[in-house]
């Protein structure tokens, strides 16, 4: 019977407990597509699942790693065979079905994405759900009519997975791009991805909040929710575009209706857990070619899942930044 390394979540007495383990095959969960997993990738949400900072985990014990990239070993579906690149992220991976921090995978059929040309695995999962999430959020204001000449486009929590890469994606795509973060020192980083302006948190009063401020903004990728969304949406612009993705700060909105009934701003909620597969593939096609990042090898570090264990902690304290790959052979 195979059997490899896998980073193992369980409870214990009430507590998250998370350990590399010994794991075999015939323990994976139930799927047509089994996959020997060359990369996974560290997301938030994979930090919470980790250390048990958030309830994400729905199933105990669980393979960590809500995504994985790798090469097919076994297929009962037609769609996939023997030697076929794939990647598989979101659905239930690593919350309620076994996740990518192991050395195979097995997954339904129905999750999973043929590596598209122009992107390699290690590159799938630089971007990973952090990437895809991004790139989903800029796809849908797009659909809502953000066009680099309406005007800027703020990022908050932009030195995160998602922000940074999304600062990466607009500013390839042409937009002004307005860096929001809370972190001075990372300015010189995220002018480097791209950024025309570094906003810093502090200088905003978010106590003083106005139903509707000065239009500043044509479009907006949110990371963190609470008041930095409440002054978000009181600056856009005529028509601007919201894309609301995290709840780093806060899961709470205080705001009026003023920017949405007067200025016509509209609020997108981001879902990347569950998106339909044909709108899935299509940013997985656009992340390949006109959204691929175009510093993301300088936003990107390795580490080998043997050493997997102190990286949470960087993200739950906020001292990460960028993206971080999982060598799962490793």
């Amino acid at each position: 019977m195979l059997s490899f390394k896998a980073f193992l979540i369980d409870q214990k007495d009430g507590r998250t407990v998370s350990r590399l383990t010994d794991f075999s095959e015939d323990r994976l969960d139930p799927g047509e597509v089994t996959l020997k997993v060359a990369y996974s990738s560290v997301n938030y949400k994979d930090a919470l699942a980790a250390t048990g900072a958030g309830k994400i985990i729905r199933r105990f014990p669980c393979i960590g790693g809500i995504d994985m990239a790798g090469t097919v070993v076994a297929s009962t579906d037609g769609r996939f065979k023997e030697g076929d690149e794939v990647i598989a992220t979101s659905y239930d991976i690593g919350v309620a079905h076994h996740g990518g921090y192991a050395g195979y995978g097995r997954v339904p059929a129905d999750w999973v994405v043929p590596l598209p040309a122009g992107l390699s695995l290690f590159e799938s999962m630089a971007l990973g759900t952090a990437g895809y999430t991004a790139a989903l959020g800029i796809v849908r204001m797009e659909e809502n009519g953000l066009k680099p000449a309406n005007g800027r486009v703020i990022v908050s929590g932009a030195t995160g997975g998602v922000g940074s890469i999304a600062v990466d994606i607009l500013s390839r795509l042409g937009y002004e791009v307005v860096a929001l973060t809370g972190k001075e020192s990372q300015a010189d980083y995220l002018k480097g991805l791209g950024a025309s302006e570094v906003m810093l948190r502090t200088s905003l009063d978010l106590a003083k909040i106005k139903p509707l401020d000065k239009a500043l903004w044509a479009g907006a990728v949110d990371n963190l929710g609470g008041e930095v969304l409440a002054w978000i949406a009181s600056t856009m612009q005529q028509n601007g575009v919201i894309a609301s993705i995290g709840l780093a700060a806060s899961m709470s909105l205080n705001t009026t209706v003023a920017p949405f009934i007067l200025r016509g701003a509209s609020l997108l909620g981001i879902d990347s857990g569950y998106t339909a597969m044909p709108l899935r593939r299509k940013v997985w096609q656009r992340l390949a070619s006109d959204m691929k990042p175009r510093h993301l090898a300088g936003a990107t570090r390795t580490v080998p899942l043997s050493q997997l264990a102190p990286v949470f902690q960087d993200f739950i304290e906020g001292r990460a930044h960028g993206r971080v790959v999982v060598d799962c052979a490793a």
